[in-house]
């Protein structure tokens, strides 16, 4: 049974957390002491119902405020398809969580208010969805039983929204016109809505089709740990330990050693206690090669037909997350995969007005801040461009002093 990771997004109040609420409660995925609970809160919507909401809002400032502030995370399953949700915040002063909660999706459900159609946060969480890649997009437009389940709302926030996902090329966009606080199009088509053919929200998840999502033939692996037990037993025996950030390795793959360059040919894989002839993408395993070669963490074993770029002058979006503005005076660490290493940034590009889409020129980055920049690195990095291959194409950025993750990056070229 595969998994599909989806994030929510949308304005302030727009029913995210409700939505997924929604979602648990009517697939009978919640605990019967969460359920008790639920029950007995004194948090209730307006006409007297539970407000599924709780089940999300687990933060007292959350609960208070009936607001979304940092990620949470559920998980679900039905007879199709194991799910994970990520319950990102509407508020422009989050968006550092957002981009966190969304940047391991493969799905995103874009949540528009029926009452007041396309607004600039739907802009600022479509530009988001593009920026980080995401290729498949539902538009839930909610509270449609405060519009009368109109039909003409319904189509003329999908005309607005068209124009939008033009601008922002994005290509597989579906619309479903949902209730979260009644249910309607959730899990079970609403008879209410029996002018929509589709499917309702649920059914669309367990069928969509994510064979194309992560499936990368750039077969890449950081090595984490270089396994060496010299003992009697295994005197021989070296192994690479390491995750498969994308692609698959096959035994008698040629591969190449970077950032040194050496060849060899994958002679065994271990997995658990088995060997098997292929290691796929997300697999944590060992491999083992013909040749001794010098390897250490931090190293990427990478197939040797599809080399990634190699540059210590990369052109990157940056999403900064810090209370303290970026410094570009001082040296930062970024960490690729398992690899840290020393760099600056030496040139903002532009930031990214992301209410209006447009760029300007600008000589600082704070808090939630977007744009590209130019970063120069201590040491080559080995990384795809993101659009290519997301999990070897980004990177995190730390301020040394303070070891505090300060910004986000997407590796968009190499600087000649």
């Amino acid at each position: 049974m595969n998994i599909l990771k989806f994030f929510t997004a949308g304005s302030v109040d727009d029913g995210k957390s409700t939505l997924i609420g929604r979602l648990l409660y009517d697939t009978d995925s919640i605990l019967a002491d969460q359920l008790e609970a639920l029950q007995s809160s004194n948090r209730k919507n307006d006409d007297g119902t539970i407000d599924l909401a709780i089940l999300t809002d687990g933060l007292r400032a959350e609960r208070e405020q009936g607001i979304t502030i940092d990620v949470a995370y559920k998980y679900f399953q039905t007879e199709k398809r194991k799910f994970i949700i990520a319950d990102t915040p509407g508020h422009i002063q989050y968006t550092r969580n957002m981009v966190t909660g969304a940047s391991t999706a493969n799905l995103a459900i874009i949540l528009i208010d029926a009452r007041n159609g396309v607004v600039e946060q739907t802009i600022r969480h479509s530009y988001l969805v593009s920026l980080l890649g995401i290729k498949h997009i539902v538009v839930c437009i909610n509270k449609m039983d405060m519009v009368d389940y109109s039909e003409n709302v319904y189509n003329s926030i999908i005309d607005k929204y068209q124009i939008l996902a033009q601008q922002l090329k994005l290509v597989d966009v579906n619309y479903i016109p949902v209730s979260a606080l009644k249910g309607d199009n959730i899990v079970q088509n609403s008879e209410r809505m029996d002018w929509y053919k589709g499917e309702s929200l649920l059914h669309f998840l367990e069928k969509v089709d994510t064979d194309n999502l992560d499936k990368s033939q750039l077969a890449r692996m950081p090595v984490q740990w270089v396994i060496r037990p010299q003992t009697e037993e295994l005197h021989d025996y070296r192994g690479y330990a390491g995750r498969v950030l994308s692609g698959t390795f096959s035994l008698n793959d040629k591969v190449t050693i970077l950032p040194s360059g050496a060849n060899s040919t994958i002679e065994k894989i271990e997995f658990f206690d088995q060997n098997p002839d292929v290691a796929h993408a997300g697999q944590s395993v060992t491999i083992h090669l013909k040749d001794d070669v010098d390897i250490s963490r931090g190293d990427t074993i990478v197939n040797a037909a599809a080399l990634p770029q190699e540059s210590k002058l990369i052109e990157a979006d940056l999403c900064w997350m810090d209370a303290r503005a970026l410094d570009t005076s001082i040296m930062y660490l970024i960490q690729h995969n398992s690899k840290t290493n020393k760099c600056k940034i030496s040139e903002i590009l532009h930031k990214i007005d992301i209410n209006t889409l447009e760029k300007h020129a600008a000589e600082e980055f704070k808090l939630n801040d977007i744009g590209r920049v130019i970063l120069k690195t201590a040491d080559a990095l080995a990384f795809d461009l993101y659009d290519d291959n997301r999990a070897n194409g980004s990177a995190i950025l730390i301020d040394s002093r303070t070891n505090l993750t300060v910004g986000a990056l997407m590796f968009r070229a190499a600087v000649e």
